[in-house]
């Protein structure tokens, strides 16, 4: 309790300081790449035929997700407490991946902490993490996904809590922690708020903050896993009520989505069985690392294992400020199949030329849902919270698709027609492949922000 106290201490101090506020605005603008663009996604709109869809653009941001928000102030933070030792957990990678790149950053070192079922299927990040400098550890505990992770991480902490500050990856954990990430992602919704009403004056004179719609969208929606994405969009619109509508009668509606999980034509829908980390839909109130949320859990206590096909969001609880909010009924909360979010995923990135993480993705497959019953001066703004290079081998193997990284492509081979039939790749190997991705996101980020 007594470290608590003195992070929730120095939060609080450091939060509202000039010095660091500005230090972490430069680095959110030339380090993270800041402000990230809102972007009206008008073929996914006229396909959908109801309202139009705007996204905030978080996966251009360095690293890829919208993690670095939370990873670069923390890492900051550490360096005012004069804690030189950082550690993390992460499930997708993402976090992770940020993590080291703050760390990087500012001379610190960087432990992360990974489940190695997610490790597996998040090998490319595991790599990135490496490359930056990061020990990665596997666990190899429980059910070896982000849950035990987290677990991992608070043992290292309260073993060298004098030495180590624990950048923790989502807003979830015990008090401060879920309030630190969501007072750092909070930029995601302050930023796309200013844009929808282009605020283009003060803290937000940007070029990004000229092309939105000049009002409040109807809906907005992002994906929840233990929800700092979501709570960092989610946060700037609590309070705003429609301008459509008669003062204190009518709010922006808000939509978190949750991992629901294995579907199929075979198999039941996800939570029905086991097989979802639908939190909020299926889970009951109790306590896990510290917070009293809804939890996955059984009738005696002990935490269900939990399935998604987006290893961001396959966490058995969630966030305290989310379990608040569906509390209160100020957010609704659904859920997206695992094969929901691949058709999500395809959808948008053949309307769109943006490749979606599977963690927004299932966030997406809802928004073209509920596009499709609104009217088309409505509006639904989206936070699309990461990019899918990441994800891209997991996904080829859950479409039946063989990627062989040792075999070289073949004249007449290549990845125009993978709907379904297995293809070898080559013309360089795989990793050469991602590795372009990677580089036409980077300069898709420098350009835009140019």
């Amino acid at each position: 309790m007594v470290a608590h106290k003195e992070l929730e201490a120095a939060w609080n101090k450091w939060k509202v300081d000039p010095g660091f506020k500005a230090e972490l605005a430069t680095l959110r603008r030339d380090f993270i790449g800041g402000p990230t663009p809102l972007y009206h996604a008008k073929r996914l709109s006229e396909m959908c035929g109801g309202a139009q869809i705007w996204m905030k653009r978080e996966e251009l941001a360095h690293t890829g997700a919208h993690k670095i928000n939370n990873a670069v102030g923390q890492a900051l933070l550490a360096m005012k407490l004069g804690k030189k030792r950082i550690i993390a957990e992460t499930g997708a990678g993402q976090h992770g991946v940020a993590t080291a790149a703050a760390c990087a950053l500012l001379n610190l070192e960087c432990i992360v902490y990974m489940g190695a079922v997610d490790c597996e299927r998040q090998k490319l990040n595991c790599f990135r993490m490496t490359e930056m400098g990061a020990k990665v550890v596997p666990v190899q505990s429980g059910s070896r996904t982000l849950k035990d992770a987290v677990n991992e991480a608070l043992r290292d902490w309260v073993t060298n809590i004098r030495t180590t500050h624990y950048i923790i990856g989502s807003a979830v954990g015990p008090h401060p922690f879920p309030d630190i990430v969501r007072d750092l992602q909070s930029v995601i919704g302050n930023e796309a708020r200013a844009q929808m009403l282009n605020q283009s004056t003060g803290e937000f004179g940007h070029p990004t903050f000229n092309n939105g719609p000049g009002r409040l969208p109807d809906t907005v929606v992002a994906c929840v896993g233990g929800g700092s994405n979501a709570i960092g969009m989610f946060s700037a619109f609590l309070d705003d009520v429609h301008p459509s509508k008669e003062a204190g009668k009518g709010h922006v509606k808000i939509v978190g989505v949750e991992a629901g999980g294995e579907h199929g034509p075979w198999l039941p829908d996800g939570t029905e069985t086991d097989k979802h980390a639908a939190t909020l839909t299926n889970g009951v109130v109790g306590v896990l690392h510290g917070s009293r949320t809804y939890l996955l859990q059984t009738h005696d206590g002990q935490i269900k294992e939990t399935h998604s096909i987006s290893a961001g969001l396959d966490y058995p609880g969630v966030g305290p400020q989310h379990a608040q909010l569906k509390f209160t009924g100020r957010v609704d909360y659904m859920y997206t199949t695992d094969s929901q979010a691949l058709d999500a995923q395809r959808v948008v990135s053949r309307a769109e030329g943006i490749l979606p993480a599977l963690e927004p993705s299932h966030a997406m497959h809802q928004v073209m849902e509920l596009a499709k019953t609104m009217s088309k001066d409505q509006i639904v703004l989206v936070n699309l919270c990461g990019r899918g290079d990441k994800d891209m081998l997991h996904v080829a193997k859950a479409r039946g698709v063989t990627i062989d990284t040792d075999v070289l492509l073949t004249k007449d081979e290549g990845y125009a027609a993978m709907d379904g039939a297995s293809t070898k790749q080559g013309s360089a190997s795989n990793f050469a492949y991602l590795a372009a991705a990677f580089a036409c996101g980077a300069l898709l980020a420098i350009a835009v922000r140019r």
